[in-house]
Protein backbone atom coordinates (compact mmCIF):
# COMPACT_ATOMS: atom_id res chain seq x y z
CA UNK A 1 0.00 0.00 0.00
CA UNK A 2 1.30 3.18 -1.18
CA UNK A 3 1.65 6.18 1.65
CA UNK A 4 -0.26 8.26 -0.17
CA UNK A 5 -3.13 5.22 0.27
CA UNK A 6 -2.26 4.45 3.97
CA UNK A 7 -3.01 8.82 4.70
CA UNK A 8 -6.38 8.02 2.89
CA UNK A 9 -7.27 5.03 4.72
CA UNK A 10 -6.13 6.72 8.53
CA UNK A 11 -7.62 9.95 7.38
CA UNK A 12 -11.30 7.68 6.81
CA UNK A 13 -10.86 6.03 10.37
CA UNK A 14 -10.32 8.98 12.42
CA UNK A 15 -13.40 10.97 10.39
CA UNK A 16 -15.51 7.76 11.19
CA UNK A 17 -14.46 7.90 14.76
CA UNK A 18 -15.10 11.64 14.83
CA UNK A 19 -18.27 10.85 13.39
CA UNK A 20 -19.40 8.44 15.49
CA UNK A 21 -18.68 10.19 18.83
CA UNK A 22 -20.53 12.83 17.33
CA UNK A 23 -23.94 11.16 16.89
CA UNK A 24 -23.13 9.27 19.92
CA UNK A 25 -22.74 12.74 21.60
CA UNK A 26 -26.05 14.11 20.52
CA UNK A 27 -28.31 11.26 21.03
CA UNK A 28 -26.58 11.11 24.64
CA UNK A 29 -27.17 14.86 25.20
CA UNK A 30 -31.04 14.10 24.43
CA UNK A 31 -31.07 12.08 27.95
CA UNK A 32 -33.40 13.83 30.27
CA UNK A 33 -30.77 14.02 32.54
CA UNK A 34 -29.35 17.26 30.99
CA UNK A 35 -33.29 18.88 31.72
CA UNK A 36 -34.96 20.91 29.12
CA UNK A 37 -34.39 24.86 28.19
CA UNK A 38 -37.23 27.37 29.54
CA UNK A 39 -40.00 27.47 26.89
CA UNK A 40 -43.09 28.93 26.14
CA UNK A 41 -44.68 31.06 28.72
CA UNK A 42 -42.03 30.66 31.15
CA UNK A 43 -39.34 31.71 29.01
CA UNK A 44 -41.70 35.23 28.50
CA UNK A 45 -41.59 35.49 32.23
CA UNK A 46 -37.93 34.96 32.75
CA UNK A 47 -37.21 37.38 29.73
CA UNK A 48 -39.31 40.12 32.23
CA UNK A 49 -36.93 39.05 34.63
CA UNK A 50 -34.61 42.79 35.42
CA UNK A 51 -31.93 39.66 36.12
CA UNK A 52 -32.06 38.85 32.60
CA UNK A 53 -30.84 40.21 29.16
CA UNK A 54 -29.32 38.99 25.84
CA UNK A 55 -30.37 35.56 26.51
CA UNK A 56 -28.94 34.60 29.96
CA UNK A 57 -29.33 35.91 33.77
CA UNK A 58 -26.79 38.03 35.16
CA UNK A 59 -25.01 38.23 38.92
CA UNK A 60 -25.49 41.50 40.56
CA UNK A 61 -21.97 43.29 39.58
CA UNK A 62 -19.33 41.85 37.06
CA UNK A 63 -18.73 38.03 37.68
CA UNK A 64 -16.30 36.18 35.13
CA UNK A 65 -16.28 32.75 35.52
CA UNK A 66 -12.67 32.49 35.57
CA UNK A 67 -10.39 35.36 37.17
CA UNK A 68 -8.21 38.44 35.19
CA UNK A 69 -4.98 36.84 35.90
CA UNK A 70 -6.26 33.23 34.14
CA UNK A 71 -6.53 31.94 31.26
CA UNK A 72 -8.93 28.98 30.91
CA UNK A 73 -6.07 26.75 29.55
CA UNK A 74 -4.11 27.43 32.83
CA UNK A 75 -6.85 27.01 34.42
CA UNK A 76 -8.03 24.01 33.02
CA UNK A 77 -3.97 22.63 33.07
CA UNK A 78 -4.03 23.47 36.58
CA UNK A 79 -7.06 21.71 37.33
CA UNK A 80 -6.53 18.33 36.02
CA UNK A 81 -2.47 18.48 36.55
CA UNK A 82 -1.95 20.14 39.97
CA UNK A 83 -4.79 18.28 42.69
CA UNK A 84 -3.58 17.74 46.37
CA UNK A 85 -2.77 13.99 46.32
CA UNK A 86 -5.41 14.10 49.26
CA UNK A 87 -8.69 15.31 47.25
CA UNK A 88 -10.05 12.40 48.05
CA UNK A 89 -9.60 10.31 51.27
CA UNK A 90 -8.29 7.39 51.43
CA UNK A 91 -10.81 5.62 53.87
CA UNK A 92 -14.36 6.04 54.19
CA UNK A 93 -15.60 9.41 55.90
CA UNK A 94 -16.73 8.55 59.58
CA UNK A 95 -20.57 8.97 59.26
CA UNK A 96 -23.82 8.82 61.59
CA UNK A 97 -26.40 6.81 60.09
CA UNK A 98 -29.85 8.71 60.92
CA UNK A 99 -33.05 6.73 62.21
CA UNK A 100 -35.09 7.90 59.30
CA UNK A 101 -38.23 5.53 60.99
CA UNK A 102 -38.01 7.66 64.26
CA UNK A 103 -36.80 11.07 64.11
CA UNK A 104 -36.74 13.61 67.19
CA UNK A 105 -39.89 16.36 67.20
CA UNK A 106 -37.50 19.21 68.32
CA UNK A 107 -36.40 21.59 65.34
CA UNK A 108 -33.17 20.03 63.78
CA UNK A 109 -30.88 19.81 61.06
CA UNK A 110 -29.47 16.47 59.41
CA UNK A 111 -26.37 16.96 56.60
CA UNK A 112 -26.43 14.42 53.78
CA UNK A 113 -23.06 15.48 52.69
CA UNK A 114 -21.84 18.54 50.09
CA UNK A 115 -24.89 21.15 50.39
CA UNK A 116 -27.63 18.51 50.91
CA UNK A 117 -29.52 18.98 53.97
CA UNK A 118 -32.72 17.92 55.85
CA UNK A 119 -34.57 20.11 58.27
CA UNK A 120 -37.38 19.84 60.41
CA UNK A 121 -38.59 22.85 62.29
CA UNK A 122 -41.45 24.32 63.68
CA UNK A 123 -43.51 20.84 62.23
CA UNK A 124 -42.05 21.55 59.29
CA UNK A 125 -39.97 19.37 56.75
CA UNK A 126 -37.43 20.38 54.52
CA UNK A 127 -34.96 19.28 52.47
CA UNK A 128 -32.32 21.50 50.24
CA UNK A 129 -30.27 20.20 47.06
CA UNK A 130 -30.56 16.47 47.58
CA UNK A 131 -27.75 14.91 46.09
CA UNK A 132 -28.71 11.22 46.59
CA UNK A 133 -27.52 9.27 43.63
CA UNK A 134 -23.85 8.69 44.83
CA UNK A 135 -22.48 10.72 41.48
CA UNK A 136 -22.57 14.47 40.75
CA UNK A 137 -21.59 13.94 36.94
CA UNK A 138 -23.56 13.38 33.63
CA UNK A 139 -21.26 10.77 32.42
CA UNK A 140 -21.75 7.44 33.60
CA UNK A 141 -18.75 6.34 36.64
CA UNK A 142 -17.95 10.01 36.62
CA UNK A 143 -18.03 12.29 39.70
CA UNK A 144 -18.24 9.27 42.25
CA UNK A 145 -18.99 10.26 46.37
CA UNK A 146 -16.40 9.62 49.04
CA UNK A 147 -16.84 5.92 50.81
CA UNK A 148 -18.93 6.50 53.64
CA UNK A 149 -21.01 9.81 52.79
CA UNK A 150 -24.45 8.15 51.39
CA UNK A 151 -26.30 7.86 54.25
CA UNK A 152 -29.41 7.52 52.86
CA UNK A 153 -32.19 7.29 50.24
CA UNK A 154 -34.63 8.60 48.67
CA UNK A 155 -36.68 5.61 49.90
CA UNK A 156 -35.48 7.00 53.42
CA UNK A 157 -36.59 9.86 53.75
CA UNK A 158 -40.04 11.34 54.93
CA UNK A 159 -42.56 12.72 53.56
CA UNK A 160 -40.99 16.29 52.79
CA UNK A 161 -43.39 19.41 52.73
CA UNK A 162 -40.40 21.84 51.10
CA UNK A 163 -38.32 20.98 48.81
CA UNK A 164 -36.33 24.25 48.11
CA UNK A 165 -33.76 24.54 44.94
CA UNK A 166 -30.99 26.25 44.85
CA UNK A 167 -29.60 26.09 41.37
CA UNK A 168 -29.56 23.54 38.39
CA UNK A 169 -25.78 22.30 38.30
CA UNK A 170 -25.72 18.64 38.71
CA UNK A 171 -24.22 18.90 42.49
CA UNK A 172 -27.69 20.45 43.33
CA UNK A 173 -30.39 19.11 41.21
CA UNK A 174 -29.74 15.38 40.99
CA UNK A 175 -31.76 13.82 38.37
CA UNK A 176 -32.31 10.43 39.65
CA UNK A 177 -32.88 11.69 43.43
CA UNK A 178 -35.46 14.53 42.12
CA UNK A 179 -37.44 11.92 39.77
CA UNK A 180 -37.89 9.87 42.71
CA UNK A 181 -38.48 12.37 45.18
CA UNK A 182 -41.99 13.88 43.31
CA UNK A 183 -44.25 11.77 45.03
CA UNK A 184 -43.42 12.77 48.82
CA UNK A 185 -42.84 16.62 48.02
CA UNK A 186 -45.32 18.80 48.58
CA UNK A 187 -43.90 22.45 46.73
CA UNK A 188 -40.86 22.64 45.25
CA UNK A 189 -39.29 26.21 45.61
CA UNK A 190 -36.77 27.08 42.64
CA UNK A 191 -35.44 30.14 40.81
CA UNK A 192 -37.08 31.11 37.92
CA UNK A 193 -36.64 28.42 34.72
CA UNK A 194 -35.89 25.56 37.09
CA UNK A 195 -39.12 24.90 36.85
CA UNK A 196 -38.79 23.59 33.24
CA UNK A 197 -36.80 21.06 34.46
CA UNK A 198 -39.02 19.80 37.09
CA UNK A 199 -41.95 19.42 34.91
CA UNK A 200 -39.72 17.28 32.68
CA UNK A 201 -39.21 14.99 35.04
CA UNK A 202 -42.42 14.72 36.17
CA UNK A 203 -43.45 17.95 38.49
CA UNK A 204 -47.05 18.92 38.20
CA UNK A 205 -46.78 23.04 37.82
CA UNK A 206 -48.91 22.81 40.79
CA UNK A 207 -45.94 21.83 42.88
CA UNK A 208 -43.86 24.20 41.97
CA UNK A 209 -42.74 27.85 43.28
CA UNK A 210 -40.51 29.55 40.73
CA UNK A 211 -39.02 33.19 41.23
CA UNK A 212 -36.83 35.83 40.86
CA UNK A 213 -34.38 37.40 43.65
CA UNK A 214 -36.00 39.59 46.04
CA UNK A 215 -39.42 38.26 46.23
CA UNK A 216 -41.85 36.87 48.59
CA UNK A 217 -43.49 33.50 49.33
CA UNK A 218 -45.72 33.27 52.33
CA UNK A 219 -45.83 29.73 52.87
CA UNK A 220 -48.90 29.92 55.56
CA UNK A 221 -48.65 29.37 59.45
CA UNK A 222 -45.64 31.85 60.11
CA UNK A 223 -43.46 30.64 57.14
CA UNK A 224 -41.92 33.00 55.17
CA UNK A 225 -39.16 32.49 52.33
CA UNK A 226 -37.60 35.52 50.89
CA UNK A 227 -35.18 34.63 47.76
CA UNK A 228 -32.15 36.21 47.67
CA UNK A 229 -28.97 36.58 45.13
CA UNK A 230 -26.34 34.83 44.78
CA UNK A 231 -23.00 35.18 42.68
CA UNK A 232 -22.84 32.13 41.20
CA UNK A 233 -24.04 30.98 37.37
CA UNK A 234 -26.40 27.52 36.03
CA UNK A 235 -26.30 25.21 33.31
CA UNK A 236 -26.70 21.46 32.83
CA UNK A 237 -26.17 21.38 29.09
CA UNK A 238 -24.30 23.49 26.31
CA UNK A 239 -26.37 26.47 27.43
CA UNK A 240 -25.55 28.54 30.81
CA UNK A 241 -27.25 31.36 32.72
CA UNK A 242 -30.59 29.76 31.45
CA UNK A 243 -32.12 29.57 34.76
CA UNK A 244 -31.68 31.88 38.15
CA UNK A 245 -29.49 30.50 40.73
CA UNK A 246 -30.94 31.71 44.52
CA UNK A 247 -29.96 31.94 47.88
CA UNK A 248 -33.37 32.07 50.59
CA UNK A 249 -33.95 33.73 53.88
CA UNK A 250 -36.21 31.16 55.58
CA UNK A 251 -38.58 32.25 57.93
CA UNK A 252 -40.23 29.97 60.42
CA UNK A 253 -42.41 30.78 63.47
CA UNK A 254 -38.89 30.44 65.98
CA UNK A 255 -36.20 30.56 63.92
CA UNK A 256 -34.46 32.71 60.70
CA UNK A 257 -31.62 31.02 58.42
CA UNK A 258 -29.64 31.98 55.85
CA UNK A 259 -29.80 29.19 53.13
CA UNK A 260 -26.70 30.45 50.65
CA UNK A 261 -26.60 27.40 47.74
CA UNK A 262 -23.15 28.32 45.72
CA UNK A 263 -21.94 32.24 45.97
CA UNK A 264 -18.85 33.66 45.39
CA UNK A 265 -18.30 36.73 47.75
CA UNK A 266 -19.85 40.20 47.13
CA UNK A 267 -22.07 42.84 48.25
CA UNK A 268 -25.33 40.77 48.52
CA UNK A 269 -24.42 39.46 52.24
CA UNK A 270 -24.40 42.52 53.62
CA UNK A 271 -27.32 43.56 51.75
CA UNK A 272 -29.43 40.48 52.84
CA UNK A 273 -27.76 41.09 56.44
CA UNK A 274 -28.96 44.58 56.52
CA UNK A 275 -32.96 43.84 55.32
CA UNK A 276 -33.53 40.33 57.24
CA UNK A 277 -30.74 39.98 59.95
CA UNK A 278 -29.87 38.57 62.23
CA UNK A 279 -29.90 34.99 61.66
CA UNK A 280 -30.29 32.35 64.01
CA UNK A 281 -28.43 30.14 61.58
CA UNK A 282 -26.23 30.66 58.35
CA UNK A 283 -25.47 27.88 55.65
CA UNK A 284 -22.65 28.63 53.65
CA UNK A 285 -20.83 27.04 50.82
CA UNK A 286 -16.92 26.33 51.98
CA UNK A 287 -15.41 24.04 49.47
CA UNK A 288 -14.62 23.20 46.12
CA UNK A 289 -12.93 26.45 45.74
CA UNK A 290 -9.57 27.54 43.99
CA UNK A 291 -8.64 31.49 43.64
CA UNK A 292 -9.62 30.73 39.44
CA UNK A 293 -12.86 30.52 40.64
CA UNK A 294 -13.27 33.17 43.29
CA UNK A 295 -15.65 35.55 41.56
CA UNK A 296 -18.03 31.95 41.98
CA UNK A 297 -17.07 29.99 45.14
CA UNK A 298 -16.02 31.51 48.25
CA UNK A 299 -12.20 31.07 50.42
CA UNK A 300 -12.61 29.90 54.22
CA UNK A 301 -11.96 33.53 55.19
CA UNK A 302 -14.60 35.35 52.89
CA UNK A 303 -17.32 32.82 54.15
CA UNK A 304 -16.49 34.24 58.05
CA UNK A 305 -16.85 37.49 56.63
CA UNK A 306 -20.22 36.76 55.09
CA UNK A 307 -21.36 35.33 58.12
CA UNK A 308 -20.69 38.22 59.90
CA UNK A 309 -22.07 40.69 57.27
CA UNK A 310 -25.66 38.55 57.16
CA UNK A 311 -25.78 39.23 61.34
CA UNK A 312 -25.39 35.19 62.11
CA UNK A 313 -25.27 33.68 65.53
CA UNK A 314 -23.79 30.24 63.97
CA UNK A 315 -22.09 29.69 60.46
CA UNK A 316 -23.18 26.35 58.98
CA UNK A 317 -19.76 25.30 56.24
CA UNK A 318 -21.11 23.32 53.77
CA UNK A 319 -19.79 22.31 50.07
CA UNK A 320 -17.25 19.75 51.10
CA UNK A 321 -16.58 16.71 52.02
CA UNK A 322 -18.73 14.37 49.53
CA UNK A 323 -17.27 15.26 46.25
CA UNK A 324 -13.88 15.65 44.66
CA UNK A 325 -14.73 18.97 42.15
CA UNK A 326 -11.49 21.07 43.27
CA UNK A 327 -7.51 20.79 43.54
CA UNK A 328 -7.97 21.10 47.34
CA UNK A 329 -7.36 18.19 49.63
CA UNK A 330 -11.07 16.71 51.03
CA UNK A 331 -10.58 17.93 54.62
CA UNK A 332 -8.84 21.36 53.35
CA UNK A 333 -11.94 23.60 53.71
CA UNK A 334 -13.12 22.18 57.26
CA UNK A 335 -9.33 22.99 58.34
CA UNK A 336 -9.47 26.30 57.31
CA UNK A 337 -12.72 27.06 58.54
CA UNK A 338 -12.30 25.76 62.05
CA UNK A 339 -8.67 27.44 62.15
CA UNK A 340 -10.51 30.97 61.80
CA UNK A 341 -13.16 30.23 64.33
CA UNK A 342 -11.37 32.06 67.27
CA UNK A 343 -10.93 35.55 65.81
CA UNK A 344 -14.85 35.73 65.38
CA UNK A 345 -17.51 35.83 67.76
CA UNK A 346 -20.22 33.46 66.09
CA UNK A 347 -20.66 29.61 66.93
CA UNK A 348 -19.20 26.96 63.61
CA UNK A 349 -21.59 23.68 63.67
CA UNK A 350 -18.74 21.07 61.73
CA UNK A 351 -21.00 17.67 62.09
CA UNK A 352 -20.08 14.43 60.47
CA UNK A 353 -22.45 13.91 57.85
CA UNK A 354 -25.43 12.32 59.22
CA UNK A 355 -24.93 14.06 62.54
CA UNK A 356 -27.94 16.06 63.99
CA UNK A 357 -27.78 19.87 64.80
CA UNK A 358 -30.31 20.65 67.54
CA UNK A 359 -31.83 23.99 65.99
CA UNK A 360 -32.86 25.28 69.83
CA UNK A 361 -29.65 24.95 71.30
CA UNK A 362 -26.82 27.55 71.23
CA UNK A 363 -22.90 27.35 71.69
CA UNK A 364 -22.95 23.55 70.09
CA UNK A 365 -19.61 21.76 69.81
CA UNK A 366 -18.77 19.60 67.18
CA UNK A 367 -15.71 17.15 67.15
CA UNK A 368 -12.53 17.90 64.82
CA UNK A 369 -13.74 14.90 63.13
CA UNK A 370 -12.01 15.45 59.29
CA UNK A 371 -8.62 14.57 60.92
CA UNK A 372 -9.21 11.05 61.36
Amino acid sequence: MTSKKLLKKVLGMVLGIILILGITTFFYMMHPIFGKRPSGQRLEMIQQSPNYRDGKFHNQHHTPQIAENYSYPKALYEFFFKKSPDVRPTNPIPSIQPNWADLPTNNFLIWLGHSSYYMQIDGKRFLIDPVLSGSVSPLPGGGKSFKGTEICTVADLPAIDFLLITHDHYDHLDYEAIKALQPKVGRVICGLGVGEHLEYWGYSASQIIEKDWYQTIDLGEGFVVHTAPARHFSGRSIWTSNTLWMSYVLQTPSKKLYLGGDSGYDTHFAEIGAQYGPFDLAILENGQYNLAWKYIHMQPEEVWKAAEELKAKALFPVHSSKFALANHAWNEPLERVYNLRERHQIDLYTPQIGQLIDLDKEGQTFSDWWKY
